[in-house]
């Protein structure tokens, strides 16, 4: 067993797919396959049970699981020490993050990591959750605050912090006065919403599946002040982090809640790879940098 193929094996077992699991190890797909056969030859063992629609582990490869993922993790921290026990702080920190992610002020961050290491130099990138990720597997990146837990394969994740998903309606549309609405007031709806490589547009999308939700996307953006700019001239409503709908730009805008027991959860994180970087060092000044959840009241219209 070697430390390439426990990658492969956590990112098929999150991925249930070959072809999106040697996607996100940076791998072919036959490469991929060939790996967990050798692995599996190796044990003795069947790892996952194979059908034309998905890849599912057995109990062996749930077993393996776990110690697979540990391995991974004590790898990248053995490097990270290597580096820190040898070298003074410095060398270039490559970070990126969504726009307004609103539970972290990403600037502050970076100003207090400055301040306390000058001598590394950031380089900052602002991009959506999916194309940050993609940096960070790579290797381009070494840490994105991101707005998604999903498709991370081998990279490590730190919650950050949650927040719930609001309705975000013009003043004069028909839902402005409600607290709440149900799942079906929202069918036929014309939608403003966010471009697909922003993590919030596949929760939406998924939301509306999950419920029978038809919506149309009038309008798709790459910029939060021109969804709230398109809302305001009544171009559509949108679903959006409880963050969005408390900033200042917001104002006059109807906040209304979604479904109790049903409204999707918005999760903010940070992502790492494997490489040695001073990404750790970043992720220490953590602590305190998250405000505390405002709570959420209806705004009437």
């Amino acid at each position: 067993m070697d430390l390439r193929q426990m990658e492969y094996l956590v990112a098929l077992a999150d991925e249930e797919h070959f072809t999106r699991a040697a996607a996100l190890a940076g791998v072919s797909q036959s490469g991929l396959s060939a790996s967990i056969r050798a692995l599996e030859a190796e044990l003795g063992v069947a790892l996952f049970t194979r059908t034309t629609r998905r890849v599912e582990p057995t109990d062996a490869g749930l077993a393996l699981l776990p110690h697979a993922r540990a391995l991974l993790e004590q790898a990248g921290a053995a490097r990270d020490a290597v580096v820190r026990a040898t070298h003074a702080l410095s060398g270039t920190l490559a970070v990126g993050a969504e726009q307004c992610l609103g539970v972290l002020d990403v600037p502050s961050l970076l100003e207090r990591f400055h301040r306390r290491y000058p001598q590394v130099a950031i380089d900052f990138t602002q991009a959506g959750s999916y194309d940050l990720l993609a940096r960070v597997r790579s290797g381009a990146m070494d840490v994105a605050f991101v707005a998604t837990s999903e498709h991370l394969g081998s990279l490590t994740r730190t919650p950050i912090a949650t927040r719930p998903v609001v309705l975000l309606v013009p003043p004069e549309h028909r839902l402005a006065g409600s607290s709440r609405v149900d799942w079906s007031d929202l069918d036929d709806e014309d939608f403003v919403d966010f471009d697909p490589s922003w993590a919030v547009r596949s929760l939406n999308d998924r939301a509306a599946a999950t419920h029978g939700v038809h919506r149309r996307v009038r309008c798709t953006v790459n910029d939060i002040h021109t969804l709230l700019d398109l809302l305001h001239r009544g171009l559509g409503i949108a679903l959006v982090p409880a963050t969005i709908a408390a900033k200042p730009q917001a104002a006059g805008l109807a906040t209304v809640r979604l479904p109790a027991g049903s409204t999707p959860t918005w999760e903010v994180s940070a992502v790492t790879g494997t490489g040695s970087s001073p990404a750790p060092q970043l992720l220490e000044l953590l602590d305190g940098a998250v405000p505390p959840a405002v709570p959420l009241e209806p705004v009437p219209a």
